[in-house]
């Protein structure tokens, strides 16, 4: 008998399809790709050592399916609303869910695993909320959290044998004592760390996504940009984000656009590349070459030359400019 196994990441996906796998059923780990998983703070490298990792831990290759396109519509008006901050953990489980089951007849999975624990997260993982996504999904009775079973209602597999409850846990709250023991009992030494869900459970991005979603920009190049930087909206569909390490630099210059523009410090001058987007005029050039400028080391200089270029074109312009006051520099700050 097989299983699809929802992996996100973290060890408590991992220990659940590991507790399944152990009562001799098939396991398929299946990840679905967001912009915006805790994995993603990081660059691709992180998502690809995770994955190799699992294939030590599982025995077999994980597929991995991007899900971006339908989580970005959710994103916008979510049924079920946002938590805390920008994140609809509800609508989210039920589309991983959705997609899941039109896998299910396909790969000849029976039943479906997750590592979700009871009370863990307080908007998605309680009793009412657990039993209702598995609903909306059309997955009622199928999804099996073997990390919490004991604390749930007895699921299909559990009904019919395919399962021995008995061999199931109860874990519940937010204390990671209980996996962390697991863990030691199967042998799992590298896991990744607990990252607070995702990005959108973060007040910071939420603050820059929200900005996003209001001026009509959300796309995956965009919000790319929002995970990295310090981002300043100039006017209306109007924005600069400026590198904070020589990471972000390459990674701004990258993700330039057509028609985006690029602003450097002189050879002379320590500093970062900015990347600004949308319609700039020379007063907006001006602005976003003095926020570049606030953030460069002068040297005890008042002013600093600033190069920019339009993409594609490779000449480079350049405008002396004085590092833009801080109430002004706060004000632009999104």
């Amino acid at each position: 008998m097989r299983a699809i196994a929802l992996i996100s990441g973290g060890l408590d996906s991992i220990l659940a399809a590991k507790l399944i796998q152990q009562q001799g059923i098939d396991i398929i780990p299946l990840n679905f790709k967001i912009p915006f998983g805790h994995l993603d703070k990081k660059d691709s490298c992180a998502k690809f050592e995770f994955l190799k990792r699992l294939v030590s831990h599982l025995g077999t290759q994980v597929k991995v399916i991007d899900i971006s396109d339908e989580f970005m519509k959710v994103l916008k008006d979510p049924a079920y609303g946002y938590g805390a901050n920008m994140n609809p953990c509800i609508d989210c489980k039920i589309l991983m869910l959705s997609q899941t089951k039109e896998l299910m007849s396909k790969l000849c999975a029976a039943f479906v695993v997750t590592g979700e624990v009871l009370g863990q997260r307080p908007m998605s993982q309680h009793k009412q909320a657990l039993y209702s996504i598995a609903k909306r999904a059309g997955l009622e009775g199928l999804v099996l959290r073997p990390l919490s079973a004991k604390l749930l209602l007895e699921t299909i597999p559990e009904k019919e044998g395919w399962i021995s409850r008995e061999r199931l846990l109860n874990f519940s709250g937010r204390t990671r004592k209980p996996q962390i023991e697991l863990s030691r009992a199967f042998g799992i030494k590298e896991y990744a760390q607990p990252a607070g869900g995702c990005l959108l459970t973060d007040p910071g991005f939420a603050k820059r996504l929200k900005d996003l979603i209001g001026q009509g920009e959300l796309d995956i190049n965009n919000i790319e940009l929002l995970k990295i930087g310090r981002h300043f909206r100039l006017a209306p569909n109007v924005k600069l984000v400026v590198g904070r390490d020589e990471r972000e630099n390459e990674r701004l210059v990258n993700l330039a656009q057509d028609d985006d523009y690029l602003f450097f410090p002189g050879d002379e001058l320590a500093g970062p590349t900015s990347l600004g987007r949308g319609n700039f005029n020379a007063e907006l050039i001006k602005i976003a070459s003095s926020i570049t400028c606030r953030y460069c080391d002068l040297n005890r200089s008042m002013v600093a030359d600033i190069s920019y270029k339009r993409i594609p074109e490779e000449q480079l312009k350049a405008s002396q400019v004085l590092p833009l006051e801080e109430a002004k520099l706060i004000n632009l700050r999104v």
